[in-house]
């Protein structure tokens, strides 16, 4: 039995279908997998990895950068700050992006900003290379 599962940024939707399992992580508690028949949830998303298991055995990953995703009725919703599908990650300018960040870094270590630009390149790096 599948569940119908949408990824949807502020841009675009970037995946309605069926699948079997999906796993995204929350603020609140780490890497979660909802699977049909899950209880009803709702959590905030950092930027992370989500893979969505079709019921092929495929595996479609996103990057998402923030969010929520709500679990109720056998639907998965995930509602994206931002969110990218691996094939539309510039990976030359991820690459880029991680290099800045990391030099903000090394030049103030606190920086929460270099931060978080390092974890989403670190994401989007991540899900390209899952491709």
């Amino acid at each position: 039995m599948a569940m119908e599962v949408q990824l949807v940024s502020p841009e675009r939707v970037l995946f309605v279908g069926e699948a079997d399992m999906v796993i995204c992580r929350t603020l609140e508690g780490g890497d979660i997998a909802f699977q049909p028949g899950h209880v009803p949830f709702l959590g905030a998303l950092g930027s992370h990895p989500v893979r969505v298991y079709l019921s092929d055995h495929s595996v479609t990953e996103f990057a998402v950068h923030g969010g929520f995703v709500e679990v109720a009725h056998g639907r998965v919703i995930i509602l994206s700050d931002v969110a990218e599908l691996a094939s539309d990650i510039d990976v030359a300018r991820a690459r880029d992006a991680a290099s800045r960040a990391e030099a903000a870094l090394r030049a103030e270590p606190g920086d929460a900003e270099a931060q978080g630009a390092a974890h989403r390149a670190a994401t989007r790096l991540a899900v390209a290379d899952a491709a």
